[in-house]
């Protein structure tokens, strides 16, 4: 589980049986401010087509699960402690959350779509959503500004041939996980000079914003969807340019998390992220209206969302590959297709060696493609679905 999707959003909306519905946790759920007050990290996961069956084979994995041909690997994911504005001024739980957000690799939103919470996560109506996504973003700007601001003091305190800016700028923000070739990009992108005495307070905050699009992507969870006030605010939303920059998912946290528990009692068959399950159990009328209504839900949207999000996250904003090691030969020591790994966007056949180990990594001598049967070279890139064996001289 090399990556961590962050779960944020201002409390009341909905994020704690997000958690709950992903990962079948016992975070508690409540409609009132700071429910969760630390951060809490479950195991959730995410679809792959598995590759089992294009080899006639039954995969046996060591962690995660298959279903119906979907592989579910485990990811982790954090429920941060609940943001209201002013955070990044230490509001609230403001510096903890922060902090605890810095660690994910994206984020995913969640947002209450019917406008039944206000800004503080109270009971309200007719609150547009929109407030809620910008709010989010201008305080991670504002927090990335904060530390921005003071790599550009640190650069103009010392003799500026000293040093290169984006190398200051670089090591002052290098809790991002940027570099300076980086830095360096993001500016001259924005048609800036390398020089921060030519620039404005909107340059730099343009500049700040930039930077944290690029180092902490984001998908909008659009939660409550199963309502008809989500669904106008959802077109509305959607259809606005302005948000043309952002995923944003359909969801009902409340309808997955009803569905997974229907299942642990033998009321349904359902594989999580379907467009549909079936009733196996015996039923109150009352429950049978209950999950048709779900069921009408989940068939509109292909799925309650949960799965969705996690998935756009990983695999549309950090462009990461599902890849299967494999076994030219068939001949496989611990059963067939025991892992999957998730691995960084570009990843080549070397890299994939060094991630299931660096002796691998370091003997390493080819790969093949088991699907092809063709040897590929260290520089090969993969992509999700790919089926490789490495060969090296430390195994």
């Amino acid at each position: 589980m090399s990556y961590k999707i962050g779960l944020v959003g201002k409390p009341s909306v909905g994020k704690s049986t997000f958690f709950n519905a992903a990962t079948m946790g016992d975070v508690p759920e409540g409609a009132y401010p700071f429910t969760t007050i630390d951060p809490s990290l479950g195991e959730a996961y995410v679809r792959v087509d598995c590759a089992a069956p294009d080899f006639d084979e039954q995969c046996e994995p060591n962690t995660g699960y298959c279903r119906n041909d979907k592989r579910f690997v485990p990811v982790k994911l954090v429920d941060v402690a609940g943001l209201i504005p002013g955070a990044h001024e230490g509001k609230g739980l403001g510096n903890q959350f922060l902090t605890d957000l810095n660690e994910a690799d994206v984020l995913v939103h969640v947002v209450d779509f019917s406008g039944e919470t206000d800004m503080e996560g109270e009971p309200t109506e007719g609150h547009d959503p929109r407030d809620d996504i910008d709010f989010l973003e201008e305080e991670l700007d504002q927090w990335y500004l904060g530390i921005l601001e003071k790599g550009i003091e640190r650069f103009e305190t010392r003799h500026m041939a000293e040093t290169e800016l984006e190398v200051e700028l670089a090591e002052q923000m290098s809790a991002f996980g940027t570099n300076k070739d980086e830095i360096k990009q993001v500016i001259l992108s924005l048609g800036l000079e390398l020089d921060p005495e030519t620039w404005d307070d909107a340059d730099e905050l343009e500049l700040a914003r930039e930077i944290r699009k690029r180092t902490k992507p984001m998908v909008v969870a659009a939660n409550k969807m199963d309502t008809p006030e989500a669904r106008e605010n959802y077109e509305e939303i959607t259809n606005d340019p302005d948000y043309d920059h952002l995923t944003i998912v359909p969801c009902s946290a409340h309808a997955e998390k009803a569905l997974k528990t229907a299942e642990e009692n033998d009321v349904v068959e359902y594989t999580p992220g379907a467009g549909d399950f079936d009733i196996t159990g015996d039923i109150s009328d009352e429950q049978s209206a209950g999950l048709e209504q779900i069921r009408d839900f989940i068939g509109e949207f292909d799925g309650s969302g949960v799965q969705r999000a996690l998935e756009a996250a990983l695999f549309e904003e950090l462009d990461a590959v599902a890849v299967f090691p494999g076994s030219a030969s068939g001949n496989w020591t611990n059963g067939p297709f025991p892992d999957c790994f998730v691995l960084p966007a570009d990843s080549t056949a070397e890299d994939f060696a060094y991630h299931l180990h660096s002796d691998i990594g370091e003997g390493f001598l080819h790969a093949i493609d088991c699907r092809t049967d063709r040897q590929i070279g260290a520089d090969t890139e993969l992509e999700t679905g790919d089926v490789v064996e490495v060969v090296s001289t430390n195994q």
